[in-house]
């Protein structure tokens, strides 16, 4: 989902075989660092609007999404809100692929789950971002109503505020380094929110939270299926690394899912934090893969030293982004050229950070 204006560049597939080539010539270039970047940060978006396409198709989601169209969401506000129903009800363009979301006027958005496994997301961010939100260093989504099944839609739906910015993985020409320290922040005063009565990791959420060892067989599977084309002795290392240790503290807040898409931009600084479908209380390394899936080098020795977080926990954060990185490469989850480039760059950065800092 996505609370936030952002600018979005629109591609067709050819757009995407044509971006895809040029990844791989830059990833491969010396002198062209600077371009490079800037293409892995467009391609994360441009790969997502291709990825809601091939899930949808192969999931069967397509039908519920059919059935949240713009009339029934414009329906459902003029009935259970009819202090609303002369805002106009306008798509949000790129709105993500387990919930569709619509504006309200233009100070607020709808949030619809588009498939019965998001469903119980609803009610989790109604009770507990209100209770996070004034704790945080960062804007997080605010909900402002529940709303109803109705109208042939089967589950209840959000109205949140909305929160203005530009998405980071639309600036393809933003510092990393500059969002590290404050990224790290935010990810502090969450983890030292008391986590009372919160949900636990489980099938609900992906096991986000929980222990990377849960998907240690679609690892090994992958590193199988890829054979000759990585470097497999040293990428069982690398999980081990991480899948042998475990959290030892008492559980903390997680995001689950801090990527380029769910982190905002206004006035050129990190501004706000979106999309806690993922949201639990457990061990905080999956909210680390970041540090591997965006952040390079320099800017993630920065986010590194800014957190503060103990080695093995740093280890496991890198298990998660090697865990989605092999499953994309070997094929074993549905993808397209860029994506697969994409963590085809995701392994590379988890075996130069391997070789040089253990």
């Amino acid at each position: 989902m996505k609370f936030a204006k952002h600018s979005n560049t629109r591609f067709r597939f050819s757009g995407i075989t044509l971006l895809f080539v040029f990844f791989i010539v830059a990833a491969h270039s010396n002198t062209a660092n600077a371009v490079r970047r800037g293409v892995i940060t467009l391609a994360s978006e441009v790969f997502t609007a291709a990825r809601i396409a091939s899930r949808n198709a192969s999931t069967g989601k397509q039908k519920n999404m059919d059935v949240i169209n713009k009339l029934v969401a414009q329906k459902l506000v003029a009935e259970q809100f009819p202090k609303w129903a002369h805002h106009e009800v306008v798509p949000v363009e790129n709105g993500g692929w387990d919930h569709r979301t619509f504006h309200l006027g233009k100070d607020m958005v709808l949030r619809f789950p588009s498939a019965a496994s998001y469903a119980n997301q609803v009610e989790k961010e109604q009770k507990w971002l209100p209770y996070l939100a004034p704790r945080l260093s960062l804007t997080v989504p605010t909900p402002v109503e529940l709303g109803n099944p109705g109208h042939g839609y089967p589950w209840h739906w959000s109205v949140y505020n909305w929160i203005d910015g530009d998405t980071v993985a639309s600036q393809t020409q933003l510092p990393r380094k500059r969002i590290a320290s404050p990224l790290a922040q935010f990810l502090t005063t969450l983890y030292s929110v008391d986590t009372r009565d919160g949900p636990l990791a489980g099938e609900h959420n992906y096991y986000r939270g929980g222990h990377v060892s849960h998907y240690e067989e679609e690892v090994f599977k992958a590193i199988e299926l890829l054979g000759t084309k990585v470097d497999a002795k040293t990428i069982t290392r690398i999980w081990k690394s991480g899948a042998e240790s475990e959290w030892e503290k008492p559980p903390v807040w997680v995001h689950g899912d801090v990527s380029p898409g769910n982190l905002l931009i206004k006035d050129g600084k990190l501004s706000a934090v979106i999309d806690f479908g993922l949201l639990s209380v457990g061990d905080p390394a999956c909210d680390l893969a970041i540090s591997w899936t965006y952040f390079e080098e320099e800017s993630r020795k920065c986010f590194r030293e800014a957190l503060d977080i103990d080695t093995d926990t740093w280890r496991r954060g890198r298990s998660w982004a090697l865990w989605k990185s092999l499953i994309l490469t070997s094929g074993m989850s549905s993808s397209n050229p860029v994506e697969v480039a994409l963590a085809e760059h995701v392994i590379r950065e988890a075996l130069n950070d391997f070789r040089k800092n253990g």
